[in-house]
């Protein structure tokens, strides 16, 4: 079944799975490369983050295997775009909390690998999904833009491509409900 993404009539939404695919591992592989080679630190959102970078590329793995029809696409696009907004949403947080001034800062907590290994998940997760003091540090920055704000730039550009897959048509009058 050929389809292509009514938003990007050029790709076929298998193209753009892919792309949103290779996309989140290029992110992650940033990520990691900033991490240990560059030695940033890790904040608590920096992680949030990640994880919705890995399950948005994961949820347009999932479309790849599947081959859905045309309502698969729709699913698959809408979810892959709300995992985008979600994880834009988080990059936000990190730069209000960036642009706070130094008295409203909150006050930084212990590494994220101290709180797993002490604290059970469930408590873990409202403290990754607030930030700490440690979220306002700017560590890099390109062009006056902070790790977040290209972050966010990222999110919007896989949230775009989730609307993409949304709106992907098939060559078929009749959709075969896959």
């Amino acid at each position: 079944m050929d389809t292509r993404a009514g938003l990007f009539p050029f790709l076929s939404a298998r193209l753009l799975c892919w792309l949103i695919v290779l996309a989140s591992a290029a992110l992650i592989g940033v990520a990691l490369f900033m991490q240990y080679a560059m030695s940033l630190e890790l904040c608590y959102l920096c992680i949030v983050q990640r994880g919705f970078i890995i399950l948005t590329g994961l949820i347009a793995l999932a479309a790849l295997v599947h081959q859905p029809g045309l309502w698969g696409h729709r699913i698959y696009g809408a979810c892959t775009m709300l995992s985008a907004l979600v994880g834009g949403g988080f990059s936000v947080r990190q730069l209000w909390l960036q642009s706070l001034p130094e008295h409203l800062v909150p006050a930084c907590g212990p590494p994220a690998s101290y709180l797993f290994n002490t604290f059970p998940l469930m408590e873990v997760i409202p403290l990754l999904l607030r930030g700490d003091g440690n979220c306002a540090e700017v560590q890099w920055s390109l062009f006056g833009i902070s790790i977040p704000g290209y972050t966010l730039i990222a999110f919007f550009g896989l949230a775009l491509a989730g609307l993409g897959l949304m709106l992907a048509k098939t060559s078929q009058s009749a959709d075969s409900g896959r």
